[in-house]
């Protein structure tokens, strides 16, 4: 079985990656196109057209996805709230993938039924999500030609409020896969704090919140295990005014867990350096920073070890990560693929 290895990708880093890194991916989620108006859409032809010759000229076989959505990104609901509303979505996402060459759309609405990024939501999202995804999946059909398959993939909230605001076990048939957000699993919204994309939980946290408790809500959901893909974070969370008690995990801070440095940055200023301690929870197999005052969460090589032989143990589809442009180093793509052989 091959493991895939999803990177999301903005449209301004395509022209940085190296060779290496584009030979380990095996498909780019461009982040992010835009829907305006019930459209779906992407700016920036000319500069996408020339990286991405250079792109396929490096890796035929690398699979560019436009990723729609995001967080804030509104419009959603009141776009697909009717059958017309629906069609003109996946009419208008079919002429973007044929005017940019695409290989498919990720949606990465965030999230269906829930307002909480101040867009706008109705309790008849969870129905209408399908409906979406089903358009979709019969719009590429359409496209299908027996050398090429276009890709349909959904972003996925990190825990069981997704899988009980959308009807899983149906969009699932019409998904090539689903990737988990398994990051930001703690941070912005909680004053304790602990490990934003840990892969277990540890016994002693008030909050269970992590990669496998996701993919335990999925498989029941009805997601077959082939089709899910965890998350991966290239970007760590920030607590400030921790108590210097257990290395400050599991402390109530004075401040939510905002984003903090990037891979690159965390290797460069922090893991080990300017009184930040690297520390390791084996329960949640997942490292940590502290230095008296500020806790750091993050995913360094060893937790994405970890997150790699659980891949293959729960015979998954593979693992994403957020984002690229943070591993300033140029490591873990390669290092991923390396681990998912």
């Amino acid at each position: 079985m091959g493991y895939k290895l999803i990177g999301y990708v903005k449209l301004r880093d395509l022209k940085q990656m190296p060779p290496e890194d584009i030979k380990a991916l095996d498909v780019m989620n461009i982040s992010f196109g835009y829907l305006k108006e019930g459209k779906v859409g992407l700016n920036g032809r000319e500069i996408y057209q020339e990286d991405i010759k250079r792109i396929k000229g490096i890796n035929p076989d690398v699979k560019i996805v436009l990723s729609i959505g995001g967080w804030t990104a509104g419009g959603f609901s009141t776009a697909v709230k009717d059958d017309k509303g629906r069609a003109l979505f996946v009419t208008s996402a079919l002429e973007t993938i044929r005017e940019w060459d695409l290989d498919g759309i990720d949606i990465d609405w965030e999230y269906p039924c829930i307002g909480i990024a101040g867009i706008d939501w109705a309790k008849e999202d969870k129905e209408n999500f399908t409906y979406l995804m089903q358009g979709l999946r019969e719009g590429m059909d359409t496209l299908e030609s027996e050398k090429r398959h276009y890709i349909v993939s959904i972003a996925a909230g990190g825990d069981a409020y997704f899988t009980r605001c959308t009807q899983m076990d149906k969009v699932a048939k019409y998904v090539d896969y689903v990737q988990l957000m398994t990051y930001d699993l703690r941070g912005g919204f909680s004053i304790v704090t602990g490990h934003h994309t840990g892969l277990y939980s540890n016994p002693e946290d008030l909050f269970e919140s992590c990669t496998d408790k996701a993919v335990e809500s999925f498989l029941q959901a009805g997601v077959p295990c082939h089709k899910i893909v965890i998350g991966a974070a290239f970007y760590s969370r920030l607590w400030k005014g921790v108590p210097d008690r257990n290395h400050g995990l599991m402390q109530a801070a004075t401040s939510t867990g905002g984003y903090g440095p990037g891979y690159g940055d965390l290797m460069e200023r922090f893991e080990n350096k300017n009184g930040y301690q690297r520390y390791w929870d084996d329960e949640a197999k997942a490292p940590y920073l502290f230095n008296g005052e500020n806790f750091i969460s993050y995913d360094d090589k060893e937790s994405l070890s970890c997150k790699a032989e659980y891949i293959k143990e729960k015979g998954l589809c593979g693992i994403m990560y957020w984002e690229y442009c943070l591993d300033t180093k140029r490591e873990l793509t390669q290092f991923l693929r390396e681990k998912l052989a």
